[in-house]
């Protein structure tokens, strides 16, 4: 089993910027394939960034914004945001999947958090 407890969320003016953390215990993730997720107010959970053997992958509309990154010494994974607008405002969800290879597919992730919620002013 997988525990994880994402941190970081918090009130932004649009523009800023934010840093997401992830840690996780129970079991080392270097060889996992970690997402990060969101769910804004009246929307479905959509993918955000994920992060794996080959490399790290995005939806278009962060692409540019937002970086993925792992730490394995310290089984983390983060996600830095920058240039946030108002459509970024959503619970964010930190994601680990039982595979070295990413997925785009919440339903591919085995282990969640519980979020975080990001909230961007305009």
């Amino acid at each position: 089993q997988v525990q994880l407890v994402e941190s970081g969320g918090e009130l932004v003016q649009a523009g800023g910027s934010l840093r997401l953390s992830c840690a996780a215990s129970g079991r080392t993730i270097s060889r996992y394939a970690m997402g990060w997720f969101r769910r804004a107010p009246g929307k479905e959970r959509e993918f955000v960034a994920a992060i794996s053997w080959s490399g790290t992958y995005y939806a278009d509309s962060v692409k540019g914004r937002f970086t993925i990154s792992r730490d394995n010494a310290k089984n983390t994974v983060d996600l830095q945001m920058n240039s946030l607008n108002f459509e970024d405002t959503a619970v964010y969800y930190c994601a680990a999947r039982s595979s070295s290879y990413y997925s785009q597919k919440y339903y591919d992730y085995s282990y969640w958090g519980q979020g975080t919620q990001v909230t961007v002013s305009s």
